[in-house]
């Protein structure tokens, strides 16, 4: 599952879009599986060792970054982070990459951060505890990321009594709306009473798109807002903090970063479509893609050479009006060509076409379409859910190859089992599988297939049960395992008291 970004506290129907997801009520099954034998793993490609960069790594298996809601409300590692990690690095993946880390030194939430020297004893801590844990088999990589303001929909009277700015463009539209002239000369408060009577669709008369949006959906900022000083300010601004947050990871004894470029945060809205920023970094692609190059040459330039830096973006927003397959091949390449060390490939995940949340929460970028896209569910249009990102990662993988370029590639997304990832590194649609949800289900799955023992494996069914305690910053956990207890067995629990944190123990 992916980030929300935290909700600043100061302040239905699903689109539908050529090409991309619709929830039906076709449920697809889990597709059976083959399990290899313990000397067909070890000769396989997807337990065989890759070059990322200059760091050897010893399978190309992956765990993406998830983010659990483990952190304290300060950012900081706590017990239950420590736990998290360690209980997968004990099945020694090729990579293990962290969640989603806020680069800024500002509150966030129970969201890591690495924006100060402050949080570095217990990322060191994690460091120590994952390359313990692994035996030095597992590489750890840390995601950093860069998001903006959102906040929670208030209601239509809080949000007329102490956001909303009335102007005389208001007042007029008003007037001519309810044909009373005497509303362009009202009082300010008794015009708010007036427009929390209105219905919804006279609203949409009298305020601007981005109010009623603002209104319905709560407030959210764009790279594009440029009169706000701090928008107009992050191609200065965020070139030095993703690097000062990659030297703190390189300090920390991380393995390498990965530039979060995807989803609904900072980076990836600089490479929208949707980006039509006037300063030369955004409108036409080629300047979309200027800011992210400028920050990973900036995080290369302060990291060295030789420490792997790569980057997870999107092969298709899916929305309509945003990137699709095009923008991507040409990034990629791009990317590669800068000197990225690996390309871990998403799509969706947006905010542009989320559903609308209730008053009280904030807009949540997994709920819409291009959410149904980025965690597909078994709830989902033809092809069905399991890899369904795998051919536009192909094509991304051909036109860094055509280009003369060797970057690895990383295919994620409905990876559920041996011959499926096997298949795809085979025929070259990708070097590298990565498996989030499968790998929560049971973090176990890679040592038991590389000891010939897929039978003991608990398969992930891939109805999003992670990802609904995700949206409300719950601990995550699976429901294949979160309420199997053993009499006598001393577990971590989640603050309600009634699931456990780690998966049981499994022991080969």
């Amino acid at each position: 599952m992916e980030l929300v970004a935290p909700v600043d506290d100061s302040s239905t129907a699903v689109q539908k879009t050529s090409g991309s997801a619709k929830k039906v009520s076709k449920k697809y099954s889990i597709p059976s599986v083959r399990w290899p034998t313990a000397a067909e793993a070890q000769a396989s490609l997807w337990f065989s060792p890759i070059r990322i960069g200059k760091l050897p790594v010893e399978a190309r298996t992956w765990v993406p970054a998830m983010v659990p809601w483990r952190a304290t409300e300060d950012g900081f590692v706590t017990p239950q982070v420590l736990e998290w990690y360690e209980r997968y690095a004990r099945a020694q993946p090729g990579v293990l990459v962290v969640e989603a880390t806020g680069i800024r030194d500002v509150p966030s939430g129970p969201l890591l951060r690495i924006g100060h020297d402050r949080f570095l004893d217990g990322l060191k801590q994690m460091v120590d505890v994952v390359h313990r844990t692994s035996k030095g088999h597992t590489r750890f990589f840390i995601q950093i990321l860069d998001f903006l303001t959102i906040r929670r929909r208030v209601p239509r009277e809080k949000y007329f009594e102490r956001f909303f700015k009335l102007t005389d463009d208001h007042r007029r539209r008003l007037a001519r709306l309810v044909h009373e002239p005497e509303w362009e000369e009202v009082a300010v408060q008794t015009v708010g009473e007036k427009l929390c009577s209105l219905s919804e669709a006279e609203l949409a008369e009298i305020l601007t798109a981005r109010e009623f949006e603002t209104l319905q959906m709560g407030y959210r900022e764009r790279v594009t807002d440029m009169e706000l000083p701090h928008i107009r300010e992050l191609p200065q601004v965020l070139p030095d903090l993703f690097a000062d947050a990659a030297e703190r990871a390189k300090k920390a004894g991380f393995d390498g970063v990965e530039l979060h470029y995807a989803h609904a945060y900072t980076m990836a809205s600089f490479l929208s479509r949707l980006n039509t920023r006037s300063d030369g970094y955004g409108g036409p692609k080629e300047q979309r893609v200027r800011l992210p190059l400028e920050v990973f040459a900036a995080v290369r330039a302060r990291v060295g050479a030789d420490y792997v830096v790569g980057c997870r973006y999107l092969s298709d927003e899916i929305f309509a009006g945003g990137n699709r397959i095009d923008d991507a091949l040409y990034f990629g390449v791009e990317f590669a060509k800068a000197g990225m060390d690996f390309l871990s490939i998403s799509r969706g995940g947006k905010f542009e076409d989320a559903k609308q949340p209730r008053v009280g929460e904030a807009a949540y970028p997994y709920t819409g379409e291009s959410g149904l896209e980025c965690m597909p569910t078994v709830h989902i249009n033809a092809p069905g859910p399991f890899g369904r990102n795998v051919p536009c990662t192909q094509q991304i993988r051909q036109a860094i190859r055509a280009a003369g370029l060797a970057t690895p590639v990383v295919a994620t997304g409905g990876i559920y089992g041996f011959d499926q990832a096997e298949g795809m590194l085979q025929r070259g649609e990708a070097d590298i599988v990565g498996a989030a949800r499968q790998s929560l289900a049971d973090p176990d799955w890679w040592m038991k297939m590389k000891l010939g023992r897929g039978e003991e494996i608990n398969r992930c069914v891939f109805t999003n049960y992670c990802e609904g305690l995700d949206q409300r910053h719950k601990e995550v956990t699976c429901k294949l395992w979160d309420r199997k207890f053993t009499p006598g067995e001393a577990v971590s629990l989640a603050k309600d008291g009634q699931r456990r944190l780690a998966a049981p123990e499994w022991n080969p």
